[in-house]
């Protein structure tokens, strides 16, 4: 396929079955039954991959720390595209993860030219005000990248690591890319990995919720963060087929394998450049160990970032939503009435006739309203299965999805900009 994903252009992608082959992405169906209380996005497989999605399942199901994050590029006003990620966001914060939420302003500025006051307008309006709305929680963390001295700092040392070559590898950057522009790639790296520093709690699972053309982001990260740690540990076997632990150092301070090895309660031998470890039964306990020493000498010892991927919606006439086409998409911030006429006037997966569409039924995975209640107005999932089975049993016309869409489009906006309009007088409480 030779797919190229581009997180600041166009991207239409028809089968996405093909990124579980081309960029290693897992399917998220295979861990979905192991979550506790699963998001319908996860149970109807909106959400269909994942990275090391099992660290987040893991840290959920016993208790332990992890974090969300995701963050806004401030260009335009916030849709239901937009919601998707928030929810995801406020799920897992919900599920116990601290949650991070960057407003992209230096991307905004190097890539679309928005000015700081604009990009500060729109996040806060935007995106901001709708994610509290939705229920995002005051001990969450919501920034704006040009304001965090944190994310500057990180970024900076991370771009040590990182190289033109790579970058235009994975991004497709050449030599007219203008260096903010590259910035601000490996600034949104420095997002991701934030939640991570000492400040938070030092290493820990972190899940970054994003659609699929998002991907490059993340393989950038994962990349810097086995990069910025001093160690790896290798599983090996010796001549006569034993099994044992390899600890390597990438630079490391002298002395800091010492100490691993002093630390541990099983053989060890020490050679130059890493330890050997026999025995060990508790794997965790030695990343822990390893960890410990990394961030005592001043290292980070990052976990490389988890994530999920969900499927874009489809534009209310086909095709892709588009800003430049006010009738592919919801605002949040749209008029109830007006919403629900452009769901009244959004193509459906109907028949040409009333008499086809009850002979051969509707084409419910072609229907931009059916994805309207599938993604956002419809919790209930046997609710959803009836509509369905109706629809493509021909049973169900059009006219009453419609219908049915369009009241309940009416009722979430108009809920939501009553709840838009509290949460502008919160803004106090998250730090803005």
């Amino acid at each position: 396929m030779n797919m190229k994903l581009d997180p600041w252009g166009s991207v239409n992608i028809d089968d996405y079955s093909k990124l579980f082959d081309e960029f290693g992405i897992m399917p998220f169906e295979d861990i979905c039954s192991e979550l506790p209380d699963p998001h319908r996005y996860m149970r109807r497989k909106i959400i269909f991959g994942h990275r090391s999605y099992d660290l987040i399942k893991d840290a959920m199901k016993n208790k332990e720390p992890f974090s969300v994050m995701s963050g806004f590029m401030p260009t335009g006003g916030g849709h239901l595209g937009h919601k998707m990620v928030m929810e995801e966001i406020i799920w897992h914060q919900k599920m116990g993860g601290d949650a991070f939420v960057g407003i992209a302003d230096r991307e905004a500025y190097s890539v679309r030219g928005i000015s700081w006051e604009k990009c500060r307008q729109i996040g806060i309006e935007d995106y901001i005000v709708s994610l509290i709305a939705l229920g995002f929680e005051p001990d969450g963390h919501i920034y704006f990248q040009s304001g965090s001295e944190n994310v500057k700092d990180l970024a900076f040392e991370l771009s040590a690591k990182a190289n033109f070559s790579e970058l235009s590898a994975i991004y497709g950057f050449s030599g007219e890319t203008n260096v903010a522009h590259m910035v601000s790639a490996i600034t949104q790296s420095a997002d991701i990995l934030q939640p991570q520093l000492s400040e938070y709690g030092g290493p820990k699972p972190t899940v970054i919720p994003v659609g699929a053309d998002q991907d490059p982001h993340m393989r950038l990260t994962r990349g810097l963060a086995h990069k910025m740690n001093m160690f790896r540990i290798e599983g090996r076997e010796d001549k006569d087929k034993n099994k044992f632990f390899s600890v390597r150092s990438k630079a490391a301070p002298e002395g800091s394998l010492a100490e691993i090895a002093e630390r541990l309660p099983w053989d060890t031998k020490l050679f130059e450049g890493h330890i050997d470890v026999y025995g060990a039964d508790d794997y965790n306990k030695l990343l822990e160990t390893v960890r410990e020493v990394e961030i005592e000498n001043g290292g980070y010892a990052f976990v490389p970032p988890s994530s999920t991927y969900h499927r874009f919606m489809s534009g209310l006439q086909g095709g892709k939503m588009s800003s430049s086409i006010p009738d592919s998409l919801i605002s949040l911030k749209e008029d109830p009435k007006l919403a629900a006429k452009k769901v009244k006037r959004a193509k459906t997966g109907g028949r040409v006739s009333l008499e086809e569409q009850k002979k051969l039924g509707g084409e419910a995975d072609k229907c931009s309203v059916y994805e309207l209640l599938m993604f956002h107005l419809v919790e209930d999932d046997n609710e959803l299965a009836e509509i369905y089975d109706e629809c493509v049993g021909g049973k169900r016309m059009c006219g009453t999805c419609k219908a049915l869409a369009s009241e309940l489009m009416e009722e979430f906006l108009t809920d939501h900009q009553e709840k838009r309009e509290l949460a502008k007088d919160r803004l106090d409480d998250y730090g803005l």
